[in-house]
């Protein structure tokens, strides 16, 4: 089984120091690199930028947080179909896996962009890391606790085992609690082994939209009930695109034209993933035609990235109202101190420019 996004993996970040985050930066990064002409090729991650070698095309980085995927699908299309060339960019996509931390990548100049989402930079903002988010691929995060067949409501796990991850304390977990009044004698330890959520029909268990139901289906042989926890008031951006704010000041022009390009590919991709397709299972020979069928399918399915806002000013979408709902709800529940700035935790100045922009 694939397990859960090492948003739930990685340490929390409220518990490095900046000078940590800087240091083990570098060596954070992992996995294999994916040139934007489609040949694999590894390169020394620099903070700084550089103008490729004989192509008149700056070269960036983008480091993803997982195992490449159709959930990564966009940024591989502008890669296959030339998308980021036409806007001037030579993207290495840096694909990630297990204990991938995003803000050690970013603050350590590991990657000039990587995916991340709002708890995380947040949390950096909080320790004075200087991150910020411009754009959110995903309106809805793909979170899910998912059921045996039989359970109707959501609320009607309360009291019931649940198996949950560790790092579901610093984000889902303490908001469930706020809002359903789950409590914390139901947890069970999730070690992404499904073997005790299908052996207690009375459990449910942790995962994400687009892979565990998928798993659940051919190892436990039934369809799992699920419940999306976006579609239950949890509300962070997912899957976005953050990168130092020094970058966003001294080069604003490199971000628009990386921020556009990516939304292109998302809109290209959603049209056709075939191009995506080559260059994910190059870069991760175990990813299924079925599992990317399957993913494919969930995304657009749960409008994860077209849906909301985004239906009117473009994927990649965000707004203020969004923002401070978010942290007002996990301020709520314990997760955030309401004196944290979370307003320097993004900004609107490269999103928000229609569909049609996108898409002429």
């Amino acid at each position: 089984m694939v397990p859960s996004r090492p948003s739930e993996l990685s340490p929390n970040t409220s518990a490095l120091t900046r000078r940590q985050l800087l240091k083990v930066g570098a060596a954070a990064l992992g996995g294999s690199l994916l040139a934007a002409g489609g040949a694999q090729a590894q390169r020394k991650p620099s903070p700084t930028l550089l103008v490729a070698q004989g192509s008149g095309l700056d070269r960036v980085s983008y480091a993803t947080n997982w195992y490449a995927q159709a959930e990564h699908g966009g940024f591989y299309q502008a890669v296959a179909t030339g998308i980021y060339r036409d806007h001037g960019l030579d993207v290495t996509v840096q694909m990630g896996g297990p204990g991938i931390n995003i803000t050690q990548i970013l603050a350590g100049g590991a990657a000039d962009f990587a995916m991340g989402g709002s708890a995380g930079v947040i949390n950096a903002v909080k320790e004075g890391i200087p991150l910020i988010c411009v754009a959110a691929i995903f309106q809805k995060d793909p979170q899910i606790i998912m059921a045996h067949p039989g359970t109707e409501r959501f609320e009607d796990l309360k009291g019931r085992p649940i198996f949950i991850s560790r790092g579901a304390f610093a984000g889902y977990w303490p908001y469930l609690k706020s809002r359903f009044g789950f409590t914390d004698d139901q947890v069970r330890p999730y070690n992404f082994n499904p073997g005790p959520f299908l052996a207690d029909p009375t459990s449910a268990q942790q995962g994400y939209l687009t892979s565990e139901p998928f798993a659940i289906q051919r190892e436990g042989g039934f369809e799992p009930v699920v419940f999306l926890l976006a579609d239950l008031g949890y509300s962070p951006y997912s899957t976005t695109i953050e990168t130092r704010r020094q970058l966003v000041e001294t080069n604003p022009d490199l971000v628009e034209r990386f921020v556009d390009a990516s939304i292109k590919g998302w809109y290209s991709f959603l049209e056709d993933p075939r191009p995506a397709y080559t260059l994910i299972k190059r870069d991760n020979p175990e990813m299924t035609d079925e599992q990317l069928a399957y993913s494919f399918e969930k995304l657009q399915e749960y409008g994860i990235i077209k849906s909301g806002d985004a239906l009117e000013k473009g994927i990649g979408a965000m707004t203020d109202e969004r923002w401070q709902t978010f942290f007002d709800s996990m301020t709520v529940a314990g997760v955030f101190e309401p004196t944290i700035n979370y307003q320097a935790a993004y900004t609107l100045d490269f999103v928000n420019k229609g569909t049609a922009y996108y898409t002429a």
